[in-house]
């Protein structure tokens, strides 16, 4: 079981947001199955379709007169 409140690969206790990390990072996905023998490809590729999913599915409402605060 994968840490509460974290969403993991496969039932594994592996985070998808640790090996979106790395992706973003620049890691080359060999070095990431070399690091974690029990990941396939198509697990790196779901974690990004996962990350892709839950950006067009967030939904975050702008109040019409929200004042907007310079930061300095």
């Amino acid at each position: 079981m994968c840490n509460p409140g974290k969403t993991c690969i496969r039932g594994m206790r592996i985070p998808v947001s640790l090996i979106l990390n790395l992706v973003a990072n620049g890691k080359p996905n060999q070095e990431i199955l070399e690091e974690y023998p029990d990941l396939e490809l198509d697990d790196i590729k779901q974690c990004l379709f996962y990350a892709a999913w839950l950006a067009e599915e967030r939904v975050i409402p702008i109040e019409e007169r929200q004042e907007l605060k310079s930061v300095k």
